[in-house]
């Protein structure tokens, strides 16, 4: 049976959610320890009914002594537990905003710097990889859901720092050594730096024409002649540069480059940049939902990327990668916060609950409940009001224009 205690309020029950499926006889003997007589039945997402009254002449059970309220009061100090639990991670997530965003600001300076001072752009950039390295790459699963949120602004800065964050992400899942992270860094920050020599109706033509998808290509050339007098730039930032298009089957370009060929760093940006491009394209109405670009990579591209550094980044990301929208089994909307390495199919929810104040919001990991995701669910099948309640800092625009 389906109950609501929606009645009773959130904080004043032990329980995780106000509306949930009666699963196990431990839940019927805490409703009985509160008290109560009697709950809310919802029967459209019932799957049994109420069992019949029992005769009021037949024999009542022996009374036994009450030892329940001392798992009562255990749940319930779990449950203030949660609470502060979800406060700690939402100051986590805004914390991480606020230096993704600086970061970003950061970025767009040092590409304006490019062509007018590229050794003042170098060690500028050389600075921010090393922040990275040390702070925002270690927020793991909280940057890829900073990465998966549509920003004020579109443009090859939030491109670089996005493939830039995804990248270290990567390198860091296959143990790259410090010096190789932060070249990969630096890499992935200047990769597509010859799109400024690119025209937007160019950049922006889903259906280039050969003359222009031939201009569209020469970026990565366009950017090796931008970053030429910087001084000291290793020959591997300048072959991220050169060739992250390159695929592992050897149909990408400049050169044509498969299977090891292709130097390692480069293999991880091009996957970095595939994923980025699938989920915040220039045109937002051909993003894809982070678990739709995933599926997408491994099952119908794997033969453009490297196999073995494709699997660490979808172990990396998750099956449900953060900033998708599921259904759970009973019917309820959550959106992953957090993945868990050990167990893909298993991440932390956020749940929505209309009765629950959105500050409030609730934090479910799944490998610690008996809750199961029934499926990953579209943007433009999900309510609005669930949108806004669990779009992190506000932000649904990125979910209510993906489905348009």
């Amino acid at each position: 049976m389906f109950i609501s205690l929606e009645s009773i309020g959130w904080m004043d029950h032990p329980f995780l959610l106000n509306r949930f499926r009666i699963s196990n006889a431990k839940q019927i003997d805490t409703l009985r320890s509160m008290g109560l007589t009697s709950v809310e039945w919802v029967p459209e997402r019932s799957t049994s009914g109420p069992l019949p009254s029992v005769s009021p002449s037949a024999p009542k059970p022996v009374a036994e002594a009450d030892m329940t309220a001392g798992a009562l009061q255990a749940m319930m100090r779990n449950k203030r537990d949660r609470v502060m639990q979800v406060r700690e991670k939402r100051e986590t997530i805004a914390r991480c905003a606020r230096l993704f965003e600086q970061e970003v600001g950061q970025i767009r300076q040092i590409l304006d710097e490019v062509g007018t001072r590229p050794n003042e752009a170098h060690a500028h950039g050389r600075v921010m990889v090393d922040r990275l390295v040390g702070n925002l790459v270690r927020a793991g699963s909280v940057a890829v859901h900073l990465v998966n949120l549509k920003k004020p602004e579109t443009g090859i800065p939030n491109h670089a720092m996005n493939v830039m964050v995804l990248s270290l992400l990567i390198g860091r899942t296959i143990g790259l050594a410090e010096e190789d992270m932060k070249q990969l860094g630096l890499g992935a920050l200047l990769h597509d730096v010859g799109l400024a020599e690119i025209p937007a109706r160019v950049q922006r033509n889903p259906h280039r024409n050969a003359a222009e998808e031939q201009f569209y290509r020469a970026h990565t050339g366009y950017g090796l002649k931008v970053v030429a007098p910087m001084r000291d730039l290793s020959i591997a930032v300048k072959n991220v540069i050169a060739c992250h298009h390159e695929k592992w089957d050897g149909k990408g370009y400049p050169n044509g480059l498969s299977g090891p060929k292709i130097p390692k760093l480069v293999r991880i940006v091009a996957i970095a940049n595939r994923y980025d491009n699938l989920c915040n394209p220039l045109d937002p109405k051909g993003a894809c939902p982070p678990a739709e670009a995933i599926a997408r990579m491994y099952k119908h591209e794997s033969s453009s990327h490297d196999p073995d550094i494709l699997g660490a980044f979808v172990k990396a990301l998750g099956v449900y990668p953060p900033g998708t929208f599921v259904m759970l089994a009973d019917g309820s909307y959550g959106l992953v916060i957090e993945t868990n390495s050990r167990d893909l199919l298993r991440p932390v929810l956020m749940l929505y609950d209309a009765s629950v104040p959105r500050s409030e919001a609730l934090l479910l990991d799944v490998k610690e409940s008996d809750e199961k995701i029934a499926g990953v669910a579209a943007p433009q099948d999900v309510p609005r009001e669930v949108i806004e309640y669990l779009a992190p800092q506000g932000r649904v625009d990125f979910y209510l224009e993906a489905g348009k």
